[in-house]
Parts: C-alpha cells; sequence; structure tokens
C-alpha cells in the first residue's frame, strides 16, 4: 500500500483528487454552456455542475448536476448520461489528462437537502423551542 493512499478514503480525498476534480467542473460548466447537444432532454435547459467526485485512480468521475429551477431532473440526467461520450470527448479538449476519466451523471441532492432544513428550522416546534423561556433573558 503506497504511503499516500493509506491516508486517503472516500470521505476524505486527497489534494490531488479534489484538484482534478474542480478542474473537471470547471471544464464541465464551460462545454455545458457552449456546446448545442442534440438530445431532446437537453434542449434550452441551463445546467449547473455543482461538484465532481473522481475515483482514486481517476478512472470513473461522478459529476453531480442540477437544471434550473430543478425541473426535469430525471430527464436531464438521463440525457447528459445518454451524451456522456461526447462530453468525454469535449473535455478532452479542455483537460490534460493521461486518462480521462468516464463520466457518469447524478443528480445533485443537496438542494432539497438543503430545503428541507430550512422548512424544519421554520417550524412552529422548532420556533417554540427556541423562544426564551420564563425566567431568562434573551442574553444568557
Amino acid at each position: 500500500m503506497s504511503r499516500s493512499s493509506h491516508f486517503q478514503d472516500e470521505r476524505n480525498p486527497g489534494h490531488r483528487l479534489l484538484r482534478v476534480g474542480e478542474n473537471i467542473r470547471h471544464a464541465m460548466s464551460e462545454i455545458l454552456s457552449r456546446e448545442d447537444l442534440q438530445d431532446p432532454a437537453l434542449e434550452g435547459v441551463s445546467v449547473t455542475v455543482t461538484e465532481v467526485r473522481c475515483s482514486p485512480d481517476l478512472r470513473n468521475a461522478t459529476i453531480f448536476v442540477m437544471p434550473l429551477g430543478g425541473v426535469h431532473e430525471k430527464d436531464v440526467v438521463d440525457g447528459l448520461n445518454r451524451c456522456s461520450k461526447f462530453l468525454r470527448g469535449q473535455l478532452a479538449r479542455h483537460v490534460s489528462m493521461k486518462y480521462l476519466p468516464r463520466l457518469k451523471f447524478q443528480a445533485d441532492s443537496s438542494f432539497g437537502e438543503a430545503d428541507h432544513i430550512e422548512k424544519l428550522l421554520h417550524s412552529p416546534r422548532v420556533a417554540r423551542d427556541l423562544e426564551p423561556r420564563d425566567g431568562e433573558s434573551e442574553d444568557e
């Protein structure tokens, strides 16, 4: 086992994986904003690339995307996965790597989770718990 892989795991990627993922994210954002993809699910849709996670061997990359407004999320992700070979070819022109990873697109669920947390924080039960109790001042 190499020394560098000993300290890295899926939850704590190394600097190299983060840097490569960020380079791919920037390049993929530019490609998706400029290319006219020939898939009916992607016509006229603006897609945001939120994160790219690369496998430790840099052979696979999972690209988390969200269509603008979250409209037709599943159709857009399916369309991107159908175009993944074309997008990989376009990515090769923007990113210099020995091996370009296979691309897999996935919907980013963090927006839905953030909305859920926001609703919970504004629920009456939580608001009740945040009110000062009798005998307590707001400065405590």
